[in-house]
């Protein structure tokens, strides 16, 4: 089981991305997926999650300018980005509570994907 992110770049304030993450492997569902970054200096800090039903929640600092989505049969998770700030310069970096795969009799726990790095700067 392995989690990939995708989708940074640098962007001038006020820009947008879409970072994607995918799972891979013999999977049958995937539980809460979040999105978190680390900007540089900085902790890591949540800033969004969603639950396989669909359920969102969001960090007060993005609040508004981003939108968590999951596409359940692709196993894609999507971070809509817009009204980008420098201060939202990070690593960002995925996240699933739980991965079960197809047969399993306990779950890949906490499993993280490799950064994408996001830049805003003008």
């Amino acid at each position: 089981v392995q989690l990939q992110a995708f989708g940074g770049g640098s962007v001038h304030p006020g820009g947008s991305l879409r970072l994607s993450c995918t799972a891979s492997g013999n999977i049958f569902t995937i539980n809460a997926m979040k999105w978190f970054r680390q900007a540089p200096g900085k902790q890591r800090e949540l800033v969004a999650t969603i639950t396989n039903h669909g359920d969102t929640t969001y960090a007060e600092f993005v609040r508004g300018r981003f939108t968590i989505s999951r596409d359940n049969a692709k196993k894609t998770m999507y971070l809509e980005m817009s009204s980008l700030k420098p201060e939202d310069t990070a690593v960002y970096y995925c996240n699933a509570d739980e991965i079960w795969e197809n047969g399993a009799y306990s779950p890949v726990a906490n499993a993280w994907g490799q950064g994408t790095e996001v830049t805003v700067s003008s």
